[in-house]
């Protein structure tokens, strides 16, 4: 029976791969849509003025997000050891797409790659061109320069996607991905945990942005449970991580909704965090659910976490920007 010896939640997004001068780049997106928060849908004025009174403008000065990112990238650089020093033989990679390889033709609700090679490639000039401020600058920290290709690993997301199909998950199933890039939240884990020298993987998605196919919080706790028991089932002696990619709160930070997160991974009682409601769900923070999976695996192997660091990383006097956080079970 494969071994499950390592879970990772890491946040993922163009902060962390930017200088801190290039944050604000993201601004103008921030200034010109509604955001959702708290149940709600606000505009950025509206956030202003709402939260004026938890004093944004300390959090915002170049010293402070300098200070930061250098805690960001600590625990990033503290990831990858840790991945390096586990030796581990596939990984299982828990992360959702945000238009990059579904469309609004077909968004699947839990999908699972179980082809031979993830490809990576490089945008087109034009593709680039057209991406927004800030995102534009973001690419190179998920694509390696002329692209890549990384192995699958067939036979256990066969044996994933049986189990979830036994469990009545109903998951779609790809043999090659609907695009040739891979999605930001797989491609970050790439390059930045595993350094650009991946091990085996599975890909498993989850739809966390986008009506109305939207998983619940307690039907992603059970989709992890039986992820969990497709990699048991998987006959091998294979060293497996699990990692999940995403979050934690954004576009608008809530720390409060973060720490209640955390202690519910505390507590090992995920499942609670259904009681906040699926309208807290939404937008980046929507990408909690791509942990919670993951939490559960964990809360179900008895692995005790350690939270290497939470930093919300604010760009804005709305308090936009990303709460950023650093999770590992051993």
């Amino acid at each position: 029976m494969a071994e499950i010896v390592l879970g990772i939640g890491t946040s993922h997004g163009p902060m962390l791969v930017t200088q801190t001068e290039q944050w604000r780049s993201r601004l103008a997106f921030d200034q010109s849509v509604n955001h959702a928060w708290r149940g709600g849908s606000w505009s950025y004025d509206q956030l202003v003025a709402e939260r004026a009174d938890q004093n944004f403008a300390a959090q915002i000065t170049p010293e402070a997000m300098t200070a930061h990112n250098a805690r960001c990238q600590a625990s990033l650089d503290q990831l990858a050891e840790i991945f390096s020093e586990a030796k581990i033989d596939v990984a299982v990679i828990l992360g959702n797409d945000q238009m990059e390889i579904f469309d609004e033709r077909l968004v699947p609700a839990f999908s699972v790659f179980y082809g031979d090679t993830i490809t990576n490639y490089e945008f087109p000039p034009e593709r680039m061109a057209a991406l927004p401020p800030g995102i534009n600058l973001s690419v190179a920290g998920y694509i390696p320069s002329g692209g890549a290709e990384y192995a699958g690993q067939p036979e256990l997301a066969r044996s994933i996607i049986a189990q979830a199909m036994a469990d009545e998950f109903d998951v779609a199933a790809m043999k090659a991905l609907p695009k040739p890039e891979t999605p930001h939240a797989f491609g970050f884990v790439y390059r930045r945990i595993m350094r650009d020298n991946p091990v085996p993987s599975v890909p498993v998605l989850v739809n966390t942005f986008y009506p109305p196919n939207q998983p619940t919080v307690r039907r992603c706790y059970e989709f992890g449970k039986s992820v969990l028991r497709g990699i048991q089932a998987w006959e091998s002696d294979a060293r497996v991580a699990v990692l999940a990619s995403g979050g934690l709160t954004h576009f608008v930070i809530d720390e409060e909704i973060d720490r209640l997160f955390f202690q519910a991974m505390e507590d090992r009682d995920i499942a609670r965090l259904a009681d906040l409601g699926e309208a807290i769900f939404q937008d980046g923070t929507s990408e909690l659910k791509n942990w919670i999976p993951l939490a559960g695996m964990m809360a179900e192997l008895g692995l005790d976490h350690e939270i290497l660091d939470y930093v919300p990383c604010y760009r804005s006097e709305a308090g936009t920007g990303n709460a950023m956080g650093f999770v590992c079970w051993r």
